[in-house]
C-alpha cells in the first residue's frame, strides 16, 4: 500500500508539472493577446540572436542543447546549411517555468510526503514485528521461569499452549508443553522407585550379611568356610554394586553434592574392603599421601568410583607384578597398577585408553558420576601398567556440575 501510495504521488507529481507548464504558456499568450509572442524561434546567424547570447555563440559552442538559467534561455545548435554551418533554436521559458522559490517549496512537499510515507511504514512494521514476536517473547519468558533443575509436576501447566492459538507459537507451546509433561512424570517416578528400592535392595542384601557373620561364628569345615566367605564377598560386591546405581539414579539427594569430605579415609576403607581380592598374589599395596586435600561433592559418589578404581587395579594385576601405587595429591588422586614388565622392569610408555573398555565394566559408571560432581576421570594405558586419574577443583572454587 506504502508503494501504491508512492507511485501515485509521483505520477500525480508529473501531471501536475505538465498542466503547469502549459497553463504557463497559455497564460502569457493571453497577456499579448492579440500580438502573440512566440517562446520557440530560430536563428541562423549569430548577429541575429539575442544580444546575451552573441558572445556565447561566438565561441563556435559544438552541436547540442545548453541552458541559461540567468536569462531563462533554453538553446539549441543544430548543423545547418549557411554559411556558418549550424543555426540556433532559442526558447524563452519566461514566466512558464516555476520561480527558485516555488522549486523549494514543491521540494519540501515532497520531502515531507516521502518522510511521511517512511515514518508510517516505520511504524507498521514495528506493531507487526511486535504483534509477530510477542507470542514468542512470552513463552521464551514463562519457560525461563521454569526451574529446569527441580521440575515439580505442575510445571508443565504453567506453560498453557491454548492461549497461544494454532500457529506455529502455538504448536510450539504445545510440544514443550508436553515435553515438560513427561519429564515431570519420569521425574516423579525415578523418585518413586529410588525411594522404594533403596529399602526393597539394601533389606535383602542386610538380611544375607547377617545370616553369614552367623554362620562365621559356627564351626565350620574349611570347604564351608570357604564357601561362606565367597558368598559374604559377592554380597558386599553386590551391595557396592546397588549402590552405585542408586546413587546414579538419583536426581536430587538432599543438598549431598555440596558436601565437603577428607580423601585419604575414603582410600583406606576401599583398600581394606577390596584388599581380598589381592589374596594368594605376592603384589604390595603403596599409598603415598603428598597432601591432605577436601574434595567438595557427594561422598558417596566419590567413594564408589574410588572402590571401582581400586577394585579394578587389585583385579588386573596378576602375581608378581605389584606394587600397585596410590598417589595422593592437592587435586588428584592416581592409582596406578602393572599388568607387566618390561625387559628392564620398568613401565613402559602410557597411551590414552578409553574409560569404557578392558579395564572394569564400572568405568562407565565412575565417568558419569565424575561428571554429575564436576570431577574430572581419565584413564591411561598401555602393554605394561594402567594410570587411572581423578582430579578435582580446589575446595574454594568446586561446584557441582548438573548432569
Amino acid at each position: 500500500m506504502l508503494s501504491v501510495a508512492w507511485g501515485l504521488a509521483f505520477y500525480a507529481a508529473i501531471r501536475l508539472s505538465e498542466d503547469r507548464v502549459l497553463t504557463n504558456q497559455l497564460r502569457r499568450a493571453a497577456q499579448s493577446y492579440p500580438d502573440l509572442t512566440l517562446n520557440l524561434q530560430g536563428y541562423d546567424a549569430v548577429g541575429s540572436l539575442p544580444e546575451s547570447l552573441r558572445e556565447w555563440a561566438q565561441s563556435d559552442p559544438e552541436a547540442g542543447l545548453y541552458e541559461f538559467e540567468s536569462e531563462q534561455l533554453h538553446v539549441a545548435v543544430v548543423t545547418a546549411d549557411n554559411a556558418q554551418g549550424r543555426a540556433f533554436v532559442v526558447l524563452d521559458v519566461t514566466g512558464i517555468e516555476a520561480a527558485s522559490s516555488e522549486d523549494w517549496w514543491l521540494l519540501l512537499v515532497i520531502t515531507s510526503v516521502v518522510g511521511a510515507l517512511g515514518t508510517l511504514g516505520f511504524a507498521l512494521g514495528l506493531v507487526v514485528m511486535r504483534r509477530a514476536v510477542a507470542p514468542v517473547a512470552q513463552l521464551a519468558k514463562v519457560v525461563a521461569e521454569i526451574d529446569l533443575q527441580h521440575l515439580s509436576d505442575g510445571d508443565h501447566r504453567r506453560i498453557d499452549s491454548g492461549r497461544f492459538g494454532d500457529d506455529e507459537v502455538g504448536m510450539l507451546a504445545a510440544t514443550i508443553e508436553k515435553t515438560l509433561e513427561r519429564i515431570s512424570a519420569f521425574v516423579a517416578r525415578e523418585r518413586y522407585f529410588t525411594g522404594s528400592a533403596s529399602h526393597e535392595l539394601r533389606t535383602p542384601i542386610t538380611v544375607i550379611t547377617g545370616a553369614l557373620e552367623l554362620l562365621e561364628q559356627s564351626d565350620l569345615s574349611p570347604a564351608d568356610a570357604m564357601a561362606v566367605e565367597r558368598a559374604r564377598r559377592a554380597t558386599l560386591e553386590m551391595k557396592a554394586t546397588v549402590e552405585m546405581f542408586l546413587c546414579l539414579a538419583r536426581e536430587i539427594d538432599d543438598g549431598l553434592y555440596d558436601e565437603q569430605f577428607l580423601v585419604m579415609p575414603m582410600v583406606s576403607q576401599a583398600v581394606d574392603q577390596q584388599r581380598y581380592l589381592l589374596s594368594g598374589k605376592c603384589v604390595d599395596v603403596v599409598v603415598n599421601e603428598l597432601a591432605t586435600p577436601r574434595v567438595c561433592g557427594h561422598p558417596q559418589a566419590f567413594f564408589i568410583a574410588l572402590n571401582n578404581l581400586v577394585r579394578n587395579a587389585f583385579e588386573q594385576t596378576l602375581d608378581g607384578q605389584g606394587p600397585i601405587k596410590i598417589l595422593i595429591n592437592a587435586h588428584e588422586l592416581l592409582v596406578t597398577n602393572q599388568v607387566s614388565a618390561d625387559d628392564d622392569g620398568q613401565p613402559g610408555s602410557i597411551e590414552p585408553a578409553s574409560p569404557h573398555g578392558g579395564y572394569g565394566l564400572g568405568l562407565g559408571i565412575v565417568q558419569r558420576l565424575c561428571e554429575r560432581n564436576g570431577w574430572l576421570f581419565t584413564l591411561h594405558a598401555d602393554e605394561t601398567r594402567v594410570v587411572a586419574r581423578l582430579s578435582w577443583q580446589p575446595i574454594q572454587t568446586a561446584k557441582r556440575t548438573a548432569s
